[in-house]
């Protein structure tokens, strides 16, 4: 018989195993505490979406504290703009986080920190170039080559550090480094730069500092200074392990919590960038109109598209925790968005490629108002009032004039239902000089009304079209989407530029007509435009000018090559 208690185990992730370990090896359970670090340099993508729901995912579970900290050490790279999108990207995701906290909060103490570590002959001033330093670090398998200045006085280096953070000496001229090993197998360790000179006006200090700290230092000792119990990270981490546990070393206290790293595999997914670097290229050469363009893999470029913060959830859940990386396929996220669009998405009309059809036998002034169901997912979605008229706009795929018996749409002489409305029939066909259809011509029988119960309205007929009334028709720009890139690792090729797969038909934009209520509609709803697939109006949209983007088709018609 199985052990319940086994089960259980066996369920957890790997990361969720280490913390229940340490909750049984005697860590108190209110001392768990977790962080999500983002830098500041750029927009949150779909892969962090994955660091974002571990760690509040674990501060939810375990009813533990999760702080926001920005890793704010690069003044070069980071902005106030960025901290306000990861911010609002976090709230729309749904996570509260416990405190708002930066590493630049704790520049004084990181500093205090090196000063005491120069004393204890733990670190010193270089005054080598970098690629100096590079080139003595040598490679794994070939042991380094101490700096000339590795053993240089306390007092000297602890002169020169005042120096450094006062402005004295210009940029690269020298830098702090940890003395560690310069023989480890481990290139982190071979002694590396604690403290570079950078005199960047920094987006929360100003000009008050001419030194920052170097990630490596800076990121561990906010962990401890916050007492983080687990600091989660992705794999390329690994091999920085050693050097977070050493510069722990040199400053933990007992009775206080030692953080503890520990790395899962990043979250790639086929047709997507995460590269920030590589990102911030597609914004600065014009080739999407910005970090939130819905073509972006970032989490506002996601939002603007019209995924929901659940589909996001949904997909992290089912992609699962894993210790070794793979590329996710991205079929599976937009079987995400699909499945909760499909239950929380309105159900509304429009043409997108139109073509007039006029029932002959309905009144011409007549405009009827036709009750239909916002979402047939969600008996409490309501319904709503459209109005119909003589002149409709139906889709020009939806009718021909001749036809097979496998096509359930509108034919000459083939009958269909208008959608919450009547049966008509095509009697006949205006069309231009060039031979393309113009107008349709139909008849409607007036009994068959849907919803009405009579006999009429009771037939079966196989086909049901959507339409919009021409006479209260809104136009409206609708942007259709496909992939951004062609290929399914756009930098997977080192020999080629990744933008040489950007996708030139990544966007195509056509004006159609809908419903009145579209304007009713608020920027980012989810929709689903009936039979086309769902999508969400966008902040470009103005009182006079509507405008919808694509979110995902109805179905997967994509096809992989």
């Amino acid at each position: 018989m199985n052990n319940p208690m086994e089960e259980e185990k066996k369920s957890l992730n790997f990361i969720e195993q280490i913390i229940e370990e340490d909750l049984a090896n005697g860590l108190s359970k209110d001392k768990l505490r977790f962080r999500f670090p983002p830098e500041p340099n750029g927009y949150l993508h779909v892969g962090h979406t994955k660091a974002i729901c571990i760690n509040f995912g674990l501060g939810e579970k375990y009813n533990a504290p999760v702080n926001l900290r920005f890793d704010d050490t690069n003044p070069e790279k980071e902005e106030q703009e960025f901290v306000d999108s990861i911010k609002k990207d976090i709230d729309w995701l749904g996570f509260k986080y416990d405190k708002e906290l930066y590493a630049s909060d704790y520049f004084d103490d990181l500093y205090n920190w090196a000063v005491q570590m120069i004393k204890d002959g733990k670190a010193y001033i270089d005054e080598q170039k970098s690629e100096e330093i590079t080139e003595q670090r040598k490679n794994p398998f070939e042991d380094g080559v101490e700096s000339p200045y590795r053993n240089r006085p306390v007092e000297e280096s602890l002169k020169l550090f005042e120096g450094m953070k006062n402005g004295e000496f210009e940029v690269g001229t020298m830098s702090l480094r940890a003395k560690i090993d310069m023989k480890s197998p481990n290139m982190n360790m071979r002694d590396p730069v604690m403290y570079r000179i950078l005199k960047k006006n920094h987006h929360r200090t100003g000009d008050k500092w001419k030194i920052y700290p170097m990630y490596d230092w800076a990121h561990g000792e906010s962990d401890y200074l916050e007492q983080i119990s687990h600091s989660l990270c992705s794999l390329e981490f690994e091999n920085h392990r050693p050097l977070y546990d050493w510069y722990l070393n040199q400053i933990y206290k007992e009775g206080t919590v030692r953080n503890k790293q520990r790395e899962f595999a990043r979250m790639n997914v086929s047709y997507l960038i995460t590269s920030k670097r590589k990102l911030q290229r597609l914004v600065a050469e014009n080739v999407v109109t910005g970090w939130d363009d819905p073509r972006m893999p970032t989490i506002s470029g996601m939002r603007r598209k019209g995924y929901t913060p659940n589909s996001i959830k949904n997909f992290i859940e089912k992609v699962g925790v894993a210790k070794r990386e793979n590329l996710i396929d991205i079929a599976l996220l937009e079987f995400c968005v699909r499945e909760d669009l499909n239950k929380v998405a309105k159900r509304m009309m429009a043409v997108l490629d139109p073509v007039k059809l006029i029932i002959e036998n309905y009144p011409e002034d007549k405009v009827e108002m036709l009750e239909t169901e916002n979402n047939p997912e969600d008996e409490n979605a309501g319904t709503r009032q459209i109005p119909f008229g003589r002149e409709l706009y139906i889709e020009k795929e939806d009718f021909r004039e001749e036809a097979n018996k496998k096509f359930f749409r509108l034919k000459l002489g083939g009958e269909v239902r208008l959608k919450s409305g009547y049966i008509i029939k095509a009697e006949r066909v205006d069309k231009d000089e060039n031979g393309e259809i113009t107008t349709i011509y139909a008849t409607y029988d007036e009994k068959s009304k849907s919803g009405s119960g009579t006999e009429e309205s009771l037939r079966k007929v196989k086909g049901t079209l959507h339409w919009v009334s021409a006479k209260n028709a809104l136009p409206i720009e609708v942007r259709m989407y496909e992939r951004l890139f062609t290929v399914e690792q756009p930098d997977g090729e080192k020999e080629t530029d990744f933008l040489e797969f950007v996708n030139p038909n990544s966007l195509k934009i056509i004006n159609g007509f809908g419903e009145p209520n579209l304007k009713d509609v608020a920027v980012e709803e989810p929709l689903q435009f009936q039979r086309l697939g769902y999508f969400t109006k966008d902040r470009d949209s103005s009182e006079n000018h509507l405008v919808f983007n694509q979110t995902v088709t109805l179905k997967d018609s994509f096809k992989p090559e």
